[in-house]
């Protein structure tokens, strides 16, 4: 593409050029973000307990799933970074514009990564119960009853997910370091 045909015949081509850079540019921030946490939890699934009852491990079911995550991301990376070149500069504030108007995913995303960290040591139960309170404060349950129904909704999931895997599926859920 030479640059007569980059440059914008009129101030809202221009901004669409803008507006589609941007976007790629958001997607490759956050596709490189999820594929470095698909490759952390990936290396964790590595270290599941094995069971005799599996003869590929615990941990391999969970590694194709990320393994083929970490792919995915890997395309779209690939795809974003070519529309990206091909796309004029972009203004100093386009990126954080992106950003702030997609700050509930980076903010679940946020709080998912905190979610991961904390099951190992709090177990599933406990980790999950302030991670769902949290993602529901953080989409819009702001009054009394919102915050009641998320806090009943974040205690059903929580505890009714770790005693329907325990007691249905006999699969144990993390513990944690304290259980």
């Amino acid at each position: 593409m030479n640059d007569a045909t980059r440059q914008a015949r009129s101030p809202s081509d221009r901004a669409r050029q803008e507006e589609t850079r941007a976007k790629a540019m958001g997607h490759i921030v956050l596709n490189v973000t999820l594929a470095v946490l698909f490759i952390f939890l990936f290396l964790r699934a590595g270290s599941l307990p094995s069971s005799m009852w599996e003869p590929l491990g615990s941990g391999s079911f969970p590694r194709m799933v990320l393994a083929a995550l970490v792919v995915f991301n890997g395309l779209i990376i690939a795809t974003e970074v070519r529309h990206f070149i091909a796309m004029p500069a972009l203004p100093a504030k386009a990126l954080t514009g992106w950003c702030y108007q997609h700050r509930l995913a980076f903010g679940v995303l946020g709080l998912f990564t905190l979610f991961i960290l904390a099951v190992p040591i709090l177990g599933f139960r406990w980790s999950s119960l302030p991670f769902l309170i949290a993602c529901q404060f953080l989409l819009g349950a702001r009054h009394f009853r919102g915050i009641l129904i998320a806090i009943a909704v974040a205690l059903v999931m929580s505890f009714g997910i770790e005693a329907l895997f325990r007691d249905v599926f006999t699969i144990s859920l993390p513990r944690g370091l304290w259980n």
